[in-house]
């Protein structure tokens, strides 16, 4: 909740220093700069004016060949709870910062909220570069300053959601992949998102209690070294301590690289052989994860092998190409961590008039676009970049309208149904677009008519330029 200090002083009375967020505080979770053009368009009279922009990635991470697209639940959620209050709009006037801003920016901040249209590709859909995940059609002063939180939400969840497409794609339907990132995501909020997006994005269960129960959905999760050593060291031993674990979590795997995995594994396989203990599965955490494996299963056939420790898809493809005998992994540092994705926003039309970006490098396509994609026996065949009007013929348009006037039109889908969208969308592209090594992105075509756009604003642009000399 919002702090309120307990003194005179005007400056104290909008703080929080702990910096828990809230929905009450969403709309100041922005960049100064999106609040300073809005006053800006304000006093120029067009913070009315109807403007569209795009969510897209000019290129993909390096090493990538596609993106999972995810973050639209959380994103629909922020703009349904978009608004100023009165102590919001407060503490900005005590800044000095907006000093000459007009009188109606402030009125416009007390009335307002998101009254736009949203546009998007739904969570779980492969996407690859220049195409939008998402489109925001609204007044300009609002499109204009949600754009922080719309970058946030969805670059990070398209990271981990991707990350955890790859890593299903490389460990196999089979391998059980658990969600262990909580301690290493950049935030506690981070961690939320992070464990939503891996589940959706293809993993089986998530380790955050908190995400997991608010998902609907069982937590999962072994044990620590910890209580490893603190039995053993006032119990006795080792085995003192898995007997212990195991009689109150039965169906729990048993950690067993604290000192000697080997050594443990043995004594573990003397248990289960005599019938003295029905143990379910193990888990390796350091040491070589080739060697110990193959170990353990010669000692304990039966019994599943989990590996944690700092995993990413390069490193479990190399276990498995070296024989590994692992059926399940825990991951969480490279999950939750990595290059990120640099998802960008661009205005695309302002009062029906395409514009465009042309500056070397980062130039944009002009107007409203929509994604054509083509797809054979559920194969991916090719795409198709072009202007929102045009006609799909066969192709199926990717960009569906989910928020109307400010009000959602199409509920929330549930983690199951995004989950399977994201197999499905993975098993659609070609194997080399697939592939770590080299990948190769799925090339999109541009429409004749999105060319003869571009080519036709920049000529604009560039005599409006001139003009203007």
């Amino acid at each position: 909740m919002t702090a309120f200090a307990n003194v005179d002083d005007d400056k104290y009375r909008y703080q929080n220093p702990e910096l828990n967020l809230c929905p009450e505080n969403y709309s100041l979770l922005t960049d100064l700069y999106q609040l300073t053009m809005a006053a800006c368009y304000t006093g120029e009279g067009i913070e009315q004016k109807r403007a569209s922009f795009e969510l897209f990635v000019r290129r993909l991470p390096e090493g990538f060949g596609y993106l999972i697209a995810m973050g639209l639940a959380q994103a629909l959620e922020y703009l349904a709870n978009f608004r100023f209050n009165s102590a919001q709009i407060a503490a900005l006037q005590r800044t000095g910062i907006f000093y000459h801003a007009p009188e109606r920016f402030w009125s416009l901040l007390t009335e307002g909220c998101f009254t736009g249209d949203v546009w998007a590709v739904p969570e779980g859909t492969a996407v690859f570069a220049n195409e939008p995940l998402l489109r925001i059609e609204a007044p300009l002063w609002q499109a204009q300053i949600v754009e922080t939180y719309l970058l946030n939400t969805l670059n990070y969840q398209t990271l981990i959601a991707t990350r955890a497409a790859r890593l299903r794609n490389i460990a196999g339907e089979k391998a059980k992949l658990l969600e262990f990132g909580t301690r290493r995501a950049f935030s506690p909020q981070a961690s939320l998102w992070a464990a939503r997006a891996a589940l959706a994005g293809g993993l089986d269960a998530t380790s955050n209690v908190l995400a997991a129960l608010q998902l609907g959905e069982n937590p999962t999760g072994t044990m620590a070294h910890a209580l490893v050593m603190a039995l053993s060291a006032l119990e006795g031993s080792e085995q003192q301590a898995f007997i212990a674990f195991h009689q109150y979590f039965p169906g729990a795997p048993l950690l067993i690289d604290t000192f000697d995995t080997v050594a443990a594994a043995e004594k573990l396989a003397k248990k289960v052989n005599s019938g003295e203990m029905t143990l379910t599965g193990v888990r390796l955490d350091s040491g070589d994860l080739v060697s110990l494996s193959k170990q353990v299963r010669s000692l304990l056939p039966q019994i599943t092998i989990f590996a944690s420790g700092d995993l990413d898809e390069w490193e479990i493809q190399r276990l498995k190409n070296q024989g590994a005998e692992i059926d399940g992994y825990g991951l969480g540092t490279k999950l939750v961590t990595g290059s990120p994705v640099n998802g960008v926003y661009k205005l695309v039309d302002i009062d029906g008039i395409p514009v465009m970006k042309m500056s070397s490098g980062k130039f944009t396509y002009p107007g409203k676009k929509q994604i054509f994609r083509s797809l054979v026996d559920g194969k991916l065949q090719s795409d198709r970049l072009g202007l929102l009007d045009e006609n799909s013929g066969k192709e199926k348009p990717l960009l569906e309208l989910v928020m109307k006037s400010g009000k959602q039109i199409k509920p929330t889908e549930n983690l199951q149904t995004i989950r399977e969208r994201s197999a499905l969308s993975v098993a659609s592209l070609p194997q080399e677009t697939r592939s770590l090594e080299n990948p190769i992105s799925v090339k999109v075509e541009i429409s004749e008519m999105l060319h003869e756009l571009k080519e036709k604003t920049k000529k604009l642009t560039a005599k409006n330029a001139k003009d203007a000399k």
